[in-house]
C-alpha cells in the first residue's frame, strides 16, 4: 500500500483527549519531506503524557519553560526534545491551548523512503530503522528545527493510512523508563499494535523514554 501523502486536517487533532489520541495515532503515517527525499512510517507504538497531573510528563505541575512551550499551544503541533543530549524524540501535542499534554511516538514501521532511512541510520538492519523514539527521528530526518511545526502541513505531517486500529488489536502497558514518576509508573498509557514485530518493547514494564 502506498502512502496517501495527504495530511490529516487540523480538526483531526482536536477531537479526542490525550489517551484516546495515543490510540488513534496507531496506524497513521508519519511523513517527512526533505531535500533528500520523502521518508514515512506507520505509527505502531505510542505513549500518552497528561501534563500537570502526570509526574512522568515534562510539564508536570504546569512547568512552562522554553523546552515545554510548544505543549501549551494548540493540539497537532510537534513537541521535540533531546534525551541524553543526543537523540531527538517526537511528540504530538494533544491538549487544548493551555493544557500541556502530548503523545510520544515510540516506533514506526517503514513504509516509504527505505534507502534514505537506511543511509541515515548508517546501514542498520531494517528491523532497527525506526523501532525506538530516537531511531525514528534519525531515520525520518526529524530535528529540533521542526519544533512546534503544525502536523497538518508539509513537510512534516501525520497522514491517513491504516487507522483507526481495531481496539482488540491494541495492547497497552506501563510507559518506559519513568522510575522517577512515583504512582504514574503504573499508568497503562503506552499503546502498541499487538504482535507487531517493530514495536520497541512488545511487553513488560520498563527503557528509552522520557
Amino acid at each position: 500500500m502506498s502512502p496517501s501523502r495527504r495530511p490529516q486536517p487540523q480538526s483531526w487533532f482536536c477531537r479526542r483527549d490525550t489517551v484516546a489520541m495515543a490510540r488513534q495515532l496507531l496506524g497513521q503515517l508519519l511523513v517527512h519531506e526533505t531535500a533528500e527525499g520523502v521518508a514515512a512510517g506507520m505509527i505502531v507504538e505510542t505513549e500518552a503524557y497528561r501534563g500537570p497531573t502526570d509526574r512522568a510528563a515534562h510539564s508536570f505541575g504546569g512547568r512552562r519553560t522554553a523546552r515545554t512551550e510548544a505543549m501549551f499551544g494548540p493540539p497537532g503541533h510537534a513537541y521535540l526534545y533531546r534525551i541524553y543530549g543526543l537523540h531527538v524524540c517526537f511528540d504530538v501535542v494533544s491538549g487544548p491551548p493551555g493544557a500541556p499534554e502530548a503523545v510520544l511516538v515510540r516506533a514506526l514501521a517503514p513504509v516509504a523512503g527505505l534507502p534514505l532511512m537506511r543511509a541515515r541510520r548508517g546501514g542498520a538492519d531494517d528491523r532497527e530503522l525506526a523501532n525506538g523514539p530516537g531511531k525514528l527521528c534519525q531515520a525520518l530526518g526529524i530535528s529540533m528545527a521542526q519544533y512546534g511545526h503544525p502536523l497538518w502541513e508539509p513537510p512534516l505531517y501525520v497522514s491517513p493510512y491504516r487507522g483507526p486500529w481495531p481496539p482488540s488489536e491494541v495492547a497497552s502497558g506501563p510507559r518506559r523508563n519513568i522510575s522517577y514518576a512515583q504512582e504514574a509508573q503504573a499508568y497503562l498509557w503506552r499503546f502498541w499494535i499487538r504482535g507487531h514485530p517493530l514495536v520497541s518493547h512488545p511487553s513488560g514494564p520498563s527503557a528509552e523514554g522520557r
